[in-house]
């Protein structure tokens, strides 16, 4: 199976589900999209196959969208779109992609709807949070 994520590191939660992905003996496409930046083709496609509006990927916390004006309803999806080109943070993550579909996988455990096998249970966040019971079952949601 291939996956892709677009991960920034500097993320728990995008840090959680990188690892979830790995202990699963996946090696994904890591996109640091931090880095590489965001095309209006590739979020519209991103955002389309997992459901979303700009409005839903927005990250609100620990961004400039406050200072942007972008929290306001009022703010067109394309104005918040042309936003989260110049401002690739405004995108919230970790966003990835299975054969099994597109999705922002937060919390970090909504990445097991993706993938065909899973970690080893037990399994648990860097946290020391569980994830997967001993029995095999998802403790979180």
């Amino acid at each position: 199976m291939t996956i892709v994520i677009h991960h920034t590191p500097d993320c728990g939660t995008s840090r959680n589900v990188l690892a979830t992905i790995k202990a699963a003996g996946y090696v994904p496409t890591v996109i640091e999209y931090l880095q590489t930046g965001w095309t209006r083709p590739q979020l519209l496609g991103l955002f389309v196959a997992a459901g979303l509006t700009p409005r839903d990927a927005l990250r609100t916390s620990k961004s400039p969208a406050e200072e942007l004006g972008l929290l306001d309803p009022a703010i067109p999806h394309d104005v918040i779109l042309d936003q989260m080109i110049a401002h690739p943070i405004l995108v919230n993550r970790p966003i990835v992609c299975t054969a099994k579909g597109v999705r922002l996988c937060r919390p970090s455990e909504a990445v097991l709807d993706l993938l065909e096998r899973w970690p080893p249970a037990p399994y648990a966040k860097e946290d020391g949070a569980l994830i997967i019971g001993a029995d095999g079952e998802i403790v979180a949601r």
